[in-house]
């Protein structure tokens, strides 16, 4: 073999090599991450606010005052934060979300019908989730005492709210400051919580992501979900394009009625065919598409309330 021969043989074997290795690496990304205190701490430290939600007012966390007059919280979260980085999560910070929303508030103040001007309530979390887009939510509280320091740290789906990951304890205090106490002791517990998190992750790849989609028809619209179009019922056609386009055809229609129906447990992909990140928005726009081409032709408003739940109404915009 001559010299020119056996510099391509190495050259392929190098390019094989760095391409497993690129493959490999994306195979293994990981999750987006978003770090907050947790309610019981924000409750402890009088960080709340009321949240009035569709006529009922609900005490929740008021995360922006909390950043904004706790001294340690943003310390604590930057550390912790750090830890979780070096496992190979990318994160958001909360803190500059919680800004950003701010700014464009008064936009998110004016999702309605443009017709009857109903509104969807969303709360603060809903719309910092929604912004942030990250796909899990840390909840992270501590305790310090005199010669003890506890922490507590939950991971919840960003699109369900459903818990899947906790870690707890108690370790003794040293003479460091709070937050590298705090990152020191959750360091100790930090490799069962990382494997909760990877097994979620990757079952959620392998399965889909699961959301709620809810169909409703505003009152002036003269069909609803039984319409017959070809000989089957609108609420037929929807299903038909569920299966098509789910997971495994997962989903579950937990309720419906001729003005309303709710699918639960909706998985979805990761990703589009075009390998752009897909949320619930994202899906449900393919079905608004759909319904709004013949023999449909139906005009319909889409509507979000954080990441996981896309609301369709039907009839108009």
């Amino acid at each position: 073999m001559n010299e020119f021969a056996v510099y391509l043989r190495r050259l392929g074997l190098a390019l094989s090599f760095s391409f497993v290795l690129c493959a490999s690496m994306w195979a293994q990304k990981k999750p987006t991450l978003m770090i907050l205190p947790s309610d019981n701490w924000c409750t402890q430290r009088y960080f709340t606010m009321e949240f009035d939600n569709q006529g009922v007012m609900e005490r929740i966390p008021n995360y922006k005052q909390a950043f904004q007059e706790d001294i340690e919280l943003g310390p604590v979260i930057s550390k912790v934060g750090e830890l979780l980085t070096n496992l190979g999560y990318s994160l958001k910070d909360a803190e500059m979300e919680l800004k950003n929303i701010s700014a464009r508030t008064a936009e998110d103040n004016v999702t309605f019908s443009k017709s009857s001007r109903a509104q969807l309530t969303e709360s603060p979390l809903d719309v910092l989730k929604r912004k942030a887009k990250a796909d899990i939510i840390i909840q992270l509280g501590w305790v310090v005492n005199s010669s003890t320091i506890s922490f507590t740290l939950e991971a919840f789906d960003a699109y369900t709210s459903k818990r899947i990951a906790t870690s707890t304890a108690t370790e003794s205090r040293t003479g460091n400051a709070i937050p590298l106490q705090l990152q020191t002791a959750v360091q100790k517990h930090i490799k069962p919580f990382d494997k909760q998190l990877d097994v979620f992750y990757s079952n959620m790849k392998s399965s889909g992501r699961e959301i709620i989609l809810t169909i409703r028809t505003w009152d002036n619209w003269d069909g609803d979900l039984e319409s017959e179009f070809a000989n089957e019922e609108l609420l037929g056609h929807i299903q038909q394009w569920l299966t098509k386009n789910t997971i495994r055809q997962q989903y579950n229609l937990s309720d419906a009625s001729e003005n309303f129906a709710q699918f639960e447990q909706v998985m979805i992909p990761l990703k589009n065919e075009n390998g752009v990140a897909m949320d619930a928005r994202s899906f449900t726009r393919g079905l608004q598409k759909y319904l709004n081409a013949a023999p449909f032709n139906i005009p319909s408003k889409l509507m979000m309330r954080g990441l996981g739940e896309a609301i369709l109404v039907l009839g108009e915009k």
